[in-house]
């Protein structure tokens, strides 16, 4: 292994607790909402460390920021990135880690005296958690074409601020028209964000897809009156419903088996009082696939349910879609390079598809992408207590630079 190019493990690891101070939490953890005074900290911290590199910076208009490495030849870039947005109780490595082990992989190959045939980019997509602006991975749905810029410029956040007012105060709207960069391919390293390698104590995840999202908010409208006085026969239980709806996700879930999962995460019930019968809820319901049909199939069922159920009941029911998205195969180019990677360097891997949203799913439809992910401890993440081992992420990011040199070196 000794004359294979690697990285410097103990900076990558510094780089990352150095990001950490940015929006650093009492106890650990980050909190760095997109487009906030901590979020413009941490962008102004890794664009630092970009010219510090000589990378060509570019800022587009909804502050995706792209640092360039040139090639030999004017070709097509090979991308690596991320994000560096958190949720309001973040770790120190979702999203950051692809992030800053991109900026170790160019650093290297630097040193190195290397410059590859094509240029070597890293990117940091803006509000992929979409916690205070969605939808979420909003960077790269813009960057992808797949989503208006002027509707995510738009959105706005609790208090009426639009994602451009707050682009702007930052300093981070950039002129750049997102996605008019030629990119050739894009590989993204991350935390797991699940419990599977850390468990079969598995090195490295070779990551062959992402599965699909849909999540749905239903609003149930029964009649409030007293808990005493009012036979069950005669009632319009909108809580009733939604605690059958929750049990029936769960038991969708299991009938159709595979890599069906499903979630009840939101229920708000009015008046909520001990001794009211519920009138009103509100609700959530997450399905996700990596089979477009079978998540169709989910959805169709679970509409059946609802409308079964709360016809029984005497309960009204209206829904709105929040997001859909079709699942995503990784390119086979990618997929297979990172798995021929990791045998090379003797880590013991595992294919699977990713069940959290990532930028990679997006730039899959512009240019072939794949994704590595390394274990995190119990698979806890958008946690203060989320953490993956140094000689987990250092092997991560040895794969990914191996993969991108290679796929930089590539003939035209």
């Amino acid at each position: 292994m000794s004359h294979y190019l690697q990285i410097n493990g103990q900076r990558l690891i510094d780089s990352l607790f150095a990001l950490g101070e940015y929006g650093a939490l009492e106890g650990g953890g980050v909190c760095r909402l997109a487009a906030t005074a901590e979020d413009k900290a941490g962008r102004d911290f890794v664009v630092a460390r970009m010219k510090a590199l000589g990378l060509d910076i570019t800022i587009d208009a909804i502050g995706n920021v792209t640092g360039v490495y040139a090639g030999q030849e004017a070709l097509p870039m090979v991308m690596m990135g991320s994000h560096i947005d958190t949720v309001g109780t973040g770790g120190l490595y979702d999203g950051n880690y692809g992030v800053m082990a991109g900026l170790e992989v160019i650093a290297r190959l630097q040193e190195a005296g290397i410059c590859p045939r094509r240029p070597v980019a890293v990117t940091f997509f803006t509000n992929e958690e979409g916690v205070r602006f969605q939808p979420d991975m909003m960077g790269s749905v813009v960057f992808a074409g797949e989503y208006p810029l002027e509707t995510a410029l738009a959105t706005k956040d609790r208090d009426g601020i639009t994602l451009d007012q707050a682009l702007q105060e930052i300093g981070y709207k950039g002129e750049h028209k997102p996605g008019d960069l030629l990119v050739d391919s894009y590989v993204e390293l991350h935390i797991e964000q699940g419990p599977i390698l850390d468990k079969e104590g598995i090195d490295l995840g070779v990551v062959t897809g992402v599965q699909g999202i849909s999540w749905q908010e239903f609003t149930l409208t029964g009649v409030s009156n007293h808990a005493g006085t009012t036979p069950m026969s005669m009632r319009h239980d909108a809580g009733l419903v939604a605690a059958k709806i929750a049990v029936y996700a769960r038991e969708l879930a299991s009938t159709l088996g595979g890599d069906q999962v499903a979630t009840v995460g939101h229920i708000s019930v009015k008046p909520n009082l001990i001794n009211v019968i519920p009138n009103h809820v509100v609700m959530s319901v997450d399905l996700r696939n990596t089979d477009n049909e079978l998540l169709a199939q989910a959805e169709k069922m679970l509409a059946q349910f609802i409308a079964k159920t709360a016809q029984e009941e005497g309960v009204e029911v209206t829904s709105r879609s929040l997001v859909r998205f079709n699942p995503v195969i990784f390119a086979d180019e990618i997929v297979n390079a990172v798995e021929k990677e990791a045998k090379r360097q003797a880590l013991s891997y595992k294919r699977l598809p990713s069940g959290a949203g990532h930028d990679a799913q997006f730039m899959a439809s512009i240019c072939p992408a794949g994704m590595i992910f390394v274990p995190c401890v119990d698979g806890i993440s958008h946690n203060v207590k989320e953490h993956s081992a140094p000689k987990d992420l250092v092997a991560g990011a040895n794969v990914l630079l191996q993969v991108v040199l290679q796929r930089a070196q590539r003939a035209a």
